[in-house]
């Protein structure tokens, strides 16, 4: 299965779908089985990204309408909308759903979807691992809320801190619900970030080197390159309070020898970095609305490429902040300090450089434009009170006080949030065919911009008031009702954004106006096929020889030699693209649900006896063997 690149011919060919014949052959070659069994056996990057996409925005709505019930408790003093327990397991909830279930899975199917198109392939390596991975996924967020709406959701805090989550205070299941859910969404991950690291480094267009990869795709590659390295610290940690609760162990157990401080640390190695591979994605978004906004390439590619690599780098470097107050020595502290604020200078100088790409252009003022600049002032004020957190000394007087809970969403929501909609303005038409309503998105951006300042804002000033974060009540001698109360307010104003938001999906699926193949005059390559995409995304895989191909090039070369009644791919080498060889890729099956439920069974029945997990591992052996035995479903 093996063809040298070189021997691949190149012609100039200004349409990459091919002829009528190619067209016809790949369609036989790449289908899909129709009907609802077809969806559930797809391989299709396309398709499970848009899972990812579609099942984190069903679970950003629980935890939206999670964080509404806990701003409605919180808007008077003395209220009893909610009692003690379930507030405990609401925020649990919220946290653990936004950052586990919406804030990184969606980061995950925008980068399914786009990154094999930008880089002009047709699936990526791993196709059904890739499916395993959503199943994953789902079965963790259906496992999790199952055990909620049976008023046995995790109570802890979505950082799940020990001594509070060891068997001594949290009997039970509700903690091991926690505990499992770690491993269905970190594995999924890892899955996710395994076969974006090959598309990238393997898989890429003849002629991108690594000087030409989209700006977007860099942001993807350093996020993947982070889970890498991330993700395995949370499964150790939640593994070890798994053994402390079910078979007493004592990793967290001061008692026995064991160091509380441990999952701390165990825990924000993972957790920092999080916030940056949630995070850096979304600074890919920006960079290609502005280039498309502004019809120019982003000023500073070297810059803004050494910036993505150096904040995944020190990302992992500063997740000390976060202890400050647990009596570390002070030579220690400094460090971390020094790290805290030295990260905010990649960030700036991508600032920097967004700011000189719309400066002297004239940008289109797009609704995805509009949501990048609300990101450049939000993300702007959380970077400023993150630096303020930096200092030890006044980190010590906001520690664990709602000064933090503002800085954090000003961060996450205004950081990813903001470009996530803004990209998702901008890609709608290139994964639908159709525009999202202009009007809508004005009036979206609207609420949602004026509701997260008056949510969020205030709660710096409640934090310099002293109120704790994760109580679920106050007296009114405390003066924080009206702050409060305006908090739940802008709350409302955020949802109704959010309605506002779906509305015009829904609306726009229907009956939004129809877009061509490139409506912004965009420079990548994942305009240059139809929209929506054929299952094979290019019926000729594209040659590039510039970072703006569709800019540059009147009409791109394409390869030839490829079979067309093949699922074939073409693997380059991975600094300058040249091309490589051919490689075959598996169809669709059944056979990774058939074995995510297996594994599944195993892990979650293992909460309440061991031997569930052989049972599951055991399970899993005949459609395993079946996998390896089988090309395509039969």
């Amino acid at each position: 299965m093996s063809s040298t690149a070189r021997s691949l011919p190149v012609e100039q060919e200004p349409d990459l779908g091919g002829t009528e014949k190619e067209r016809s052959e790949l369609d036989r070659a790449w289908r899909e089985r129709s009907g609802f069994l077809g969806l559930l056996a797809s391989a299709d990057h396309k398709t499970i990204g848009k899972r990812y996409i579609v099942t984190a925005f069903g679970f950003f709505v629980l935890g939206g309408l999670e964080a509404l019930a806990m701003r409605l408790q919180l808007a008077r003093p003395e209220n009893r909308f909610l009692n003690p327990d379930l507030y405990d397991q609401i925020f649990t909830m919220h946290g653990t759903t936004m950052m586990f279930f919406f804030a990184v899975p969606v980061m995950l199917g925008i980068g399914l979807y786009f990154v094999p198109l930008m880089v002009g392939t047709r699936n990526v390596p791993f196709p059904r691992l890739n499916a395993v991975g959503y199943w994953f996924y789902l079965i963790g967020g259906v496992y999790l809320y199952s055990s909620f709406f049976a008023n046995g959701g995790p109570d802890a805090g979505w950082f799940d801190y020990v001594p509070l989550a060891g068997s001594e205070f949290s009997s039970g299941h509700r903690v091991d619900a926690w505990v499992q859910i770690i491993n269905f969404t970190e594995v999924s991950a890892l899955i996710v970030a395994s076969s974006l690291i090959v598309t990238v480094f393997k898989q890429r267009a003849p002629g991108m080197s690594l000087n030409r990869i989209p700006l977007f795709v860099w942001s993807i590659l350093v996020t993947m390159i982070m889970v890498i390295f991330a993700m395995p610290a949370v499964i150790f940690a939640a593994g070890s309070l798994n053994s402390d609760r079910t078979i007493g162990t004592h990793f967290f157990n001061a008692a026995e020898g064991g160091d509380a401080l441990l999952w701390q640390h165990s825990f924000w190695f993972f957790g920092h970095p999080e916030v940056y591979i949630i995070f850096l994605p979304a600074l890919g978004m920006v960079a290609t609305i502005l280039s498309a906004s502004c019809r120019r390439e982003v000023f500073g590619y070297t810059a803004i490429v050494l910036s993505l690599v150096s904040t995944g780098f020190l990302g992992f470097g500063l997740w000390v902040h976060h202890m400050f107050a647990t009596g570390l020595p002070q030579m220690g502290q400094s460090f971390f300090t020094a790290a805290s604020l030295m990260i905010a200078i990649p960030t700036g100088v991508q600032l920097f450089c967004w700011i000189a790409t719309i400066w002297g252009s004239r940008p289109r003022l797009e609704p995805h434009l509009l949501f990048v600049l609300g990101f450049f002032f939000i993300f702007v004020i959380g970077g400023l009170t993150g630096l303020m957190l930096a200092s030890v000394p006044l980190d010590l007087q906001v520690h664990d006080t709602f000064f933090v809970v503002g800085h954090l969403h000003y961060v996450l929501i205004g950081g990813a949030v903001f470009p996530l909609l803004g990209a998702l303005y901008y890609w709608f038409p290139k994964m639908t065919g159709r525009f999202l309503g202009r009007r809508l998105a004005f009036f979206t951006f609207g609420f949602l911009f004026l509701g997260f300042n008056l949510t969020f804002f205030p709660m710096h000033e409640l934090g310099f008031m002293g109120m704790p974060r994760r109580v679920y009540t106050y007296l009114p001698e405390k003066g924080w009702g009206p702050l409060n109360l305006l908090s739940t307010i802008g709350a409302g104003l955020i949802a109704v954004a959010i309605l506002l938001f779906f509305v015009n999906v829904v609306r726009s699926l229907r009956r939004g106006a129809r877009a061509g193949m490139n409506p912004w005059g965009a420079e990548t390559l994942e305009w240059a096929t139809e929209s929506p995409p054929p299952v094979y995304n290019f019926g000729r895989l594209p040659v590039v020889s510039s970072r703006s191909p569709l800019w540059e090039e009147k009409e791109l070369p394409v390869v030839t030699g490829l079979r067309t009644d093949r699922r074939e791919l073409l693997v380059t080498h991975a600094l300058d693209g040249t091309p490589s060889h051919r490689e075959e890729v598996p169809g669709p099956s059944a056979l990774p649900l058939i074995i995510s439920i297996t594994m599944s069974i195993g892990l979650i029945g293992s909460v309440f006896a061991v031997l569930w997990l052989p049972a599951g591992a055991l399970a899993s052996i005949p459609p395993a063997l079946a996998w390896y035995w089988t090309e395509d479903e039969p």
